[in-house]
Order: structure tokens, then sequence, then C-alpha cells
């Protein structure tokens, strides 16, 4: 079953919940300011036939409290309908959500996914430089390579046996079993023969004869004189038998000493032989492909292809278990000197901290849009009332210094119009 795509903003973190708390706060003292504000009004202008000078404090509230109501409104209008009433124009952010998450998300992409403040920022850190700094502690080693090690088992896991064994199996079948051995192996065999890497193996051939005929004679015995008549005497059975073995202990001695031994030379013609029919016999190359076949037939490469993963599976999650394993130790070493380049190796860390500018660049000069688009479909797929709580949360605590401020400058601008409109009436 498909999974479904959440349409809703993230949930409410601890930050939010502390955003929503100051909000609340603020909300209330905007709010009290503005009854402040009626109170002293209402007390004012009943008094002010009495004591003429709350004339000028009736003045301040009355401005104070229009201040008031109109910020309220103002700040009120972008998040939902005031009091309820679909006053034209307001609820602004729900009922214009995609238009504003189109507009965020042309403003990032112009003023933030340009190629120039990317390369720019990249060029001022210096990447390079920090990750060798990082790198030279040991407890960010530490920590990397066991994110490493988890990363690798989840990897391990995730990865179905089935398909990585049908993996190894194609790709033994298409490179090792269709093409022909014949061939290769005469074309490998022949350099090899060419460059005389056969005598090593010519030599250890003749060394393991030479010793076990020393350590067996009595496996030689009577090997030549059972085929000698019976009416001849006893004694030149062992006579015959002795000479046998005298002699081929000095063949083989013969060969091993003579680099030049017509026994060498026969193997190496005999070697070049059989490689050349490798290439070009129709017959050998056959009888090789028979081979192959009878050797690596379907169960038997279905079985080394299971194996062969298994065994690598079960090394890895093994090695990756082991904080001392050769493997985790050798990621370990490898990120220290990774460190230890990178912080003194001037012309590396340039060359990195160039490409991974210009990779950047290419990135975002090729897929700059589709970046920012994110922006634009996130918000698109928000509900439209959740959206506007959400920024309410965000901005909100500030936009109460509005109404907070509407009701101070309110009172004073109040005021000073009651002032100034009495003295010009006083003037005329």
């Amino acid at each position: 079953m498909a999974q479904s795509i959440s349409t809703a903003p993230p949930a409410e973190s601890l930050n939010d919940t502390a955003r929503r708390t100051a909000l609340t706060r603020m909300k209330r003292l905007a709010a009290g300011l503005l009854a402040l504000m009626a109170i002293i009004f209402t007390v004012s202008f009943a008094l002010q036939d009495r004591y003429p000078w709350l004339e000028y404090v009736r003045a301040a509230a009355e401005g104070g409290m229009v201040g008031a109501i109109a910020d309220w409104f103002a700040v009120t209008a972008l998040f939902r309908y005031p009091m309820g009433l679909r006053i034209p124009h307001t609820n602004i952010i729900a009922n214009r959500k995609d238009e504003i998450g189109a507009s965020l998300g042309e403003f990032v992409e112009t003023n933030f996914l340009s190629e120039s403040v990317i390369r720019g920022k990249l060029e001022s850190v210096k990447p390079a430089r920090r990750l060798g700094d990082w790198l030279s502690d040991d407890k960010n080693v530490e920590r990397l390579t066991d994110e490493l090690a988890v990363a690798g088992q989840g990897v391990l896991n995730l990865l179905g046996d089935d398909a990585i064994k049908n993996l190894i199996e194609s790709v033994a079948r298409e490179h090792l079993i269709q093409p022909e051995w014949g061939p290769s192996l005469g074309r490998v065999g022949e350099r090899l023969v060419t460059s005389g890497q056969q005598h090593a193996a010519v030599d250890l051939l003749l060394d393991r004869a030479d010793g076990w005929l020393r350590d067996h004679p009595e496996a030689f015995g009577r090997v030549v004189s059972q085929r000698l008549p019976t009416w001849l005497p006893g004694f030149v059975d062992k006579l015959v038998d002795d000479k046998a073995y005298r002699e081929v202990l000095a063949f083989v001695a013969s060969a091993r000493r003579d680099r030049q031994h017509p026994v060498r030379k026969a193997l190496d013609d005999y070697l070049s032989e059989v490689m050349h029919d490798l290439q070009y016999e129709q017959a050998m190359i056959n009888r090789v492909e028979n081979l192959k076949a009878e050797v690596l037939d379907n169960a038997k490469l279905r079985e080394f292809a299971g194996d062969t993963w298994e065994a690598i599976k079960a090394s890895l999650t093994q090695a990756l278990d082991d904080p001392a394993s050769a493997l985790l130790v050798g990621i370990r070493s490898t990120l220290h000197d990774i460190g230890d380049r990178l912080t003194t190796d001037a012309a590396l860390g340039s060359r990195i901290d160039r490409w991974l500018a210009d990779t950047a660049s290419h990135v975002i000069s090729n897929y700059r849009h589709e970046i920012a688009g994110v922006i634009t479909e996130t918000v698109e797929r928000w509900p439209a009332a959740e959206t506007a709580a959400k920024i309410e949360l965000q901005v909100g605590r500030d936009l109460q210094f509005i109404r907070i401020n509407g009701t101070v400058v309110g009172a004073l601008a109040g005021l000073a119009i009651f002032t100034l409109a009495h003295a010009v009436a006083a003037l005329i």
C-alpha cells in the first residue's frame, strides 16, 4: 500500500510550545493596554467637565484606543477574519497561501540559491580546512566511524539476500561464464611463458620431486626390477633398482642445476604449444568450454553466488560489530590520514575547496528552481488554516509589538492633535 504524503505542517515542538506561550503573553499585554485606554477614556470623559485638564487625558486615551483597535485589526487580518467577519482583504495568509509559498520560493531562489552567493560562502568557509580540523579530534573520528558502522549495518539489513545473490549470479554469468575461456587463458599464458614466469613453477616442481625421492626411496623399489625375467638372480634385481633410483635422482638434480636442461626446454615448448592451441585450435577451445560447463553448471553457479554473498555479509557484519576489527581500525586510520592531509597540504585543500565550489555551483545553476520548488510545493500541501496558525506562531509575538506601539503612538498622536487644536482655537 502506498504511503500517503502528509499535508499538515510539522508537529509542534518544544520551541513551538515556548513560542505559543510568549505569543499568548504578548496578546494579553496588548489587549490589557487597550482595556487600560478604555478605562482611562471612560473615567476622564465622565469627569472632564469637573476637571477640564482631563480633556487632554481623554484625548490621549481616545487616540490610544483608536491606534490599538486599528493595529489589532491589521495584525488579526493577516491570520484570520476579524471577529469572524468576512471583510475583504482579511485572512490574508490563508486566502493567499499558495501565492505566498510561490513568492517565498522565488525569494529563496533569487537571493539565496544563486551561484555567486554559494560560491562566495564556500570560499570564505574553506570547508576542506574545517573538515581537516574536525577530523583531527579523536572523538570526532570515533563518532564518525561509529556512524559509518551503523550505516553499513543498516545497508546490509536493507539489502535483500535473494536480490544480491541474483546480482552476483548474473554478473558471474555475464563476465565469467559466457565469454570463452580458452583464448583468454591462452593469451595470459603466452605472456607468462614468453616472460619466463613458468620457470619458478618448474623449479618448485623439481625441488619437490627431488625431496620426495630422497625421503621415499622405498617407493621406487622394484619399479624396474619387477619387469626383469624371473630367472635372473635376486642380487641383479637389487642392483638394477638401485641404479635406476640413482639415475633418476641424478636426472632431477641435473635439471635443477642446469637452466638450459633439455627437460626445461621441452616443458617450455609444450607450454607454448598449449597456449597457442588455447587461442587458435577450435578443438582445444571446445574442450575447455566443455570442462567449464561441467564445473560451473547452473546449480553450482547459484550455489557459488549464495556462498559468496553469505561469506561477504557475515564477514562485514562481524567486522562492523567489532570496534577492534581490521575494517573499523582501517576506517579510523584513513579518517585520521585524511584529516592530517587536509590540515597540512594547502594545495590539496584548495583543490577540494575549488571542486566543492564548482560542484555546488553546477548543482545550483541547474537545479535551483527544483530546490526552491520544494518550498512552494510544501506550502501548497499545507491546509490554509494550519498554515496561518503556523506562521502566526513564528512571527506573531513580534507583531503584537505593533499593537502595543499603535496604542502608545495613538495616545501621543491624540494628545498632540487635541493640544494643537486647542492652541489654534485660542489664537483665533
